[in-house]
């Protein structure tokens, strides 16, 4: 929840109001903010924290003859986001704009220069389809890609490493980490650093492109990326695929997983937690931790709503249900959640029983309310967009935008205006 402190807003420039898609905001030596202009075209600005005035440049890439656009265009499909990192060197790095499109990445090629992006190729190999580009930190600072090879219900999960010496991507694992086999394909989060050192990834499968053949919330760990494990410590033969995962819940088809709210976190032990959202007995939708014992992995549901998020179909959809990942302090442990109705709140759970020993409801966003109401005519019906800075655990910056609804990647056919893009800081 929000506490009083000084907000500093900086105005961008205009930006795409139309519908939504996520924009990205990396905070190095200065703020780099991804987006896409309000003529769909991708944008990079750039902005010393003492400066008033940002930089603004215009990356280009080559022409689509499948899609009749260039690269750095985007029609209007929310799978579409944007995402920046930074290599040691200096170098900027820009991914996105691709959904089973070919592969999109442009790098400075000079340090710390927005004005120097140049598109370019990574490995080459599997980069005809590629979707849900991610950049992270390895565990020695080096940077790492993964990517989806495919299509929602056909994919692989594809990791590269920039090889700073030779000044190139590379594969980081020989073959897919995740594989549907051809039948499927895996929605996972980031693999993320425990207090144990070793990485802890989950995800679920989906058969098809529709949202509601989720299933099988899977875990796997691993010491270095390379070698992967069960809970137990049995061995994960790479690609991983449903039947060698470590299953944490076996939820079906149409029993309400969905890769929107699925979380890792940690107790004061170092023990693995689990939060996602599924259907209970009754098909109500209910937020759910998990932690693995002697005897498997032990379910708890940790909430008691009577609405059903009844999803179905292809296509973006905006979630009804948002969790987060599991906190602990004090050996108490925290949940937060925001629902489709505007209800938000934090669980706290025994640490030991995983039972909920109360609810408090209200404001749980890192910025005061009124941030988060409309205040622009430019898109009647627009919706207030916030997402914070990059690899930063406790965000302090933001940007800030309003744009039309997710809307199954289809245009609306309403007549919008730009939208204002803005940098928001708290000041400690």
């Amino acid at each position: 929840m929000f506490q009083a402190k000084q907000v500093d807003i900086s105005g961008i420039g205009p930006c795409c109001a139309d519908f939504t898609v996520e924009y990205a905001l990396l905070v190095k030596d200065k703020f780099y903010v991804a987006y896409y202009n309000e003529h769909h075209c991708i944008t990079v600005a750039s902005r010393a924290e003492e400066e008033t005035t940002w930089q603004i440049s215009y990356p280009t890439g080559e022409w689509l003859a499948d899609k009749n656009r260039y690269m750095h265009q985007t029609e209007f499909d929310s799978h579409n986001y944007l995402t920046l990192a930074m290599d040691k060197q200096g170098h900027l790095h820009l991914s996105g704009n691709m959904h089973k499109d070919k592969m999109v990445w442009f790098r400075s090629t000079r340090p710390y220069d927005i004005h120097s992006l140049a598109q370019g190729t990574m490995t080459g190999i599997r980069e005809e389809s590629a979707t849900y580009p991610l950049f992270f930190q390895g565990a020695n600072g080096e940077l790492l890609f993964r990517y989806r090879d495919g299509e929602s219900g056909n994919g692989d999960d594809i990791y590269n490493r920039w090889n700073a010496a030779k000044q190139r991507w590379e594969r980081l694992l020989e073959q897919p980490l995740l594989s549907g086999s051809g039948l499927r394909n895996a929605y996972a989060r980031l693999p993320i650093i425990g207090p144990d050192k070793h990485w802890h990834m989950i995800w679920m499968w989906r058969d098809t492109p529709h949202c509601e053949t989720c299933h099988d919330l899977s875990y796997a760990r691993s010491p270095d990326m390379i070698n992967w494990f069960t809970h137990t410590g049995q061995p994960c033969p790479l690609p991983i695929t449903l039947e060698r995962g470590d299953i944490v819940d076996p939820a079906q088809v149409q029993q309400g997983l969905i890769n929107m709210s699925q979380n890792i976190g940690f107790d004061s032990q170092g023990r693995v937690l689990i939060t996602w959202h599924r259907y209970d007995a009754n098909g109500f939708s209910q937020a759910w931790i998990a932690r693995a014992d002697h005897n498997g992995w032990r379910t708890r549901q940790i909430s008691n709503w009577d609405f059903r998020w009844d999803f179905r179909g292809m296509g973006s959809i905006p979630p009804d249900v948002i969790l987060s990942a599991p906190q602990c302090k004090a050996h108490t442990l925290s949940v937060t959640f925001q629902l489709h109705d505007g209800t938000c709140g934090r669980w706290y759970l025994d640490e030991e029983t995983l039972d909920v020993i109360r609810v408090d409801e209200g404001p749980v966003t890192p910025l005061p309310d009124a941030f988060y109401q409309p205040d622009e005519d430019a898109a009647p019906g627009a919706e207030v967009n916030i997402v914070s800075e990059l690899y930063q655990p406790e965000p302090r910056h933001f940007l800030r935008w309003q744009a039309l609804p997710i809307q199954r990647d289809v245009p609306s056919g309403k007549a919008t205006g730009p939208g204002k893009l803005t940098l928001i800081s708290i000041n400690a």
